[in-house]
């Protein structure tokens, strides 16, 4: 299996992604919703977090980990690769994009919008910069849109206005590409793209993480086949958790509850 994690459900955008590319492979999800939103806060408590879930999914058999939480990605990668362990590849959704910005943006201002956790690590701009120093990145904390999309508030006028603000706001002038710098943004991604035209780029991060995820799949040593099945898990499980997923996932999945601090 492949195992991926996020603070809820809005990483399940990368899940459906990573599907496409390995339609034939199963796929264990963790959504923590016991604890979220990560945005808010504090690293130590993120890795802990991190550490628990890595450590479930490696027990269950996961032979990648993709960290579908640009939050947890910022904080907590190098405490999952350690619970991980040499033989298992650990994936997170900021350093593929990161990688494809240094290459085609030098010397260019790029936008990042996110969480407040993740805009407050700075990750975007250090990892960017780290590879192509010339970039200029224009970071915005945006705190009301995961909520709002979580909700299935994005296809109104009032989430219109909520995106066309933060969008309008002096940081992002002059951008040539805005990164959707949290896995509920995809579903926004359209309204994003109209309120700039063709005058900028919006990357997510959803398609790249599920290239390099393929990529390394294909480079593990094969294992005997077998009709596994897909596995959606909550820390805290609701009706309304339930119901969500279809926003994410694009169909409804059937959550079991797993309380790993219980």
């Amino acid at each position: 299996m492949i195992g991926i994690f996020d603070s809820g459900i809005g990483g399940l955008t990368v899940a459906n992604a990573i599907r496409k590319q390995l339609p034939e492979v199963p796929m264990m999800y963790f959504g923590d919703s016991a604890h979220l939103p990560y945005g808010d806060k504090s690293p130590e408590l993120i890795r802990h977090y991190a550490a628990r879930i890595a450590h479930y999914l490696v027990d269950q058999g996961c032979r990648i980990v993709v960290i579908a939480c640009n939050t947890a990605s910022a904080q907590a990668f190098e405490t999952v690769k350690d619970v991980a362990g040499p033989h298992i590849p650990v994936v997170n959704v900021i350093d593929p994009v990161a990688a494809e910005v240094a290459v085609r943006y030098k010397g260019e201002k790029v936008g990042v919008i996110g969480t407040k956790g993740t805009i407050r690590s700075k990750v975007y701009a250090k990892r960017i910069q780290k590879l192509s120093p010339d970039i200029r990145v224009a970071s915005l904390a945006t705190p009301l849109l995961a909520p709002m999309i979580e909700e299935g508030f994005f296809k109104n006028d009032i989430s219109q206005a909520v995106i066309h603000t933060y969008l309008a706001k002096p940081a992002l002038k002059g951008i040539s590409a805005l990164i959707l710098g949290c896995t509920h943004y995809p579903l926004i991604r359209k309204q994003v793209q109209a309120y700039f035209g063709n005058q900028v780029e919006v990357i997510d991060s959803t398609d790249t993480v599920a290239e390099e995820v393929a990529a390394l799949y294909h480079n593990l040593d094969p294992q005997p086949a077998g009709a596994g099945e897909n596995h959606f898990i909550v820390s805290d499980y609701t009706d309304a958790f339930e119901r969500s997923t279809r926003i994410f996932f694009k169909e409804r999945v059937s959550l079991e509850e797993v309380r790993l601090w219980d």
